[in-house]
């Protein structure tokens, strides 16, 4: 097997019980992640599922490298974060991108979607207008963003507008890891899974490796031959698609499908 793209290993985040300025004592520690390894692997697509407050946005954060660890290790391709040069930091940077649940926050309100658009790729590459422009006309054209949405604000986009400006964002300085959180929750079933064919067209066109964030096992089923369960900080269950979900081991996910026949 090849290196691992992501690894994250005993990663843990705990916040508060820090000394307050002016304070006397400590406030009390809340651990949101516990030890936490998962990996993934160059093209995987890797499904973590749990309930809200499982942990799942937090876990996502620091593998974007969004939000420090407060313990553990995260590996890029081998080397360890915090020992990459300036040069392998620029290329961790365009490696790995995020889609937020919200999309529009991820887009100036004040530049229009095609400006928008240029702004990300002019900082994550040292290409020169015409060729950023060519990008970015590819890679709408690949996400089903016709040349009149170019010349909208993001407050004009509809949801599944804006999600695929969002994955066309993302796609715009060639990743090899794309971290989606919780991508469709806010869309209609039918918008879901136009997005969802979308983005198994993109891993296959690009080559991508997904770690997608979702509480709809359903959902997470349709894209991720891999499965990742969470709760409370930790990762109670993992495995192929077919065998977690036809033969849970943790009680906890045996839940998780029970609250969801469709799946049985």
């Amino acid at each position: 097997m090849s290196e691992p793209l992501l690894a994250l290993a005993g990663v843990s985040k705990r916040y508060g019980g820090e000394r307050r300025f002016g304070l006397l004592g400590r406030g009390r520690a809340s651990t949101v992640l516990d030890a936490v390894d998962l990996v993934v692997q160059p093209g995987a697509a890797i499904g973590l599922v749990g309930e809200s407050g499982s942990g799942k946005t937090t876990l996502a954060r620091i593998a974007a490298g969004l939000l420090p660890p407060s313990a553990g290790s995260l590996r890029w391709c081998g080397r360890e974060l915090g020992e990459l040069s300036g040069d392998e930091r620029l290329a961790y940077r365009r490696g790995v991108q995020y889609i937020f649940q919200n999309p529009i926050t991820a887009l100036n309100p004040r530049r229009r979607v095609g400006a928008a658009l240029d702004d990300v790729l002019r900082g994550l590459t040292r290409l020169d207008a015409p060729r950023r422009r060519a990008r970015v006309a590819a890679i709408c054209a690949q996400t089903g963003i016709g040349a009149p949405l170019l010349g909208r604000f993001p407050h004009q986009l509809s949801g599944g507008q804006a999600q695929r400006v969002a994955i066309a964002r993302a796609l715009l300085g060639a990743p090899r890891l794309v971290i989606l959180d919780e991508p469709v929750s806010a869309l209609d079933v039918s918008l879901q899974a136009q997005v969802l064919n979308l983005l198994a067209d993109l891993r296959a066109r690009h080559r991508l490796a997904y770690l997608f964030i979702s509480h709809d096992l359903a959902v997470v089923e349709r894209l991720c031959p891999e499965i990742y369960v969470m709760r409370a900080g930790r990762i109670v269950e993992h495995g192929p698609r077919e065998v977690l979900l036809r033969r849970p081991q943790a009680t906890y996910t045996r839940r998780l499908l029970g609250a969801m026949p469709h799946l049985r």
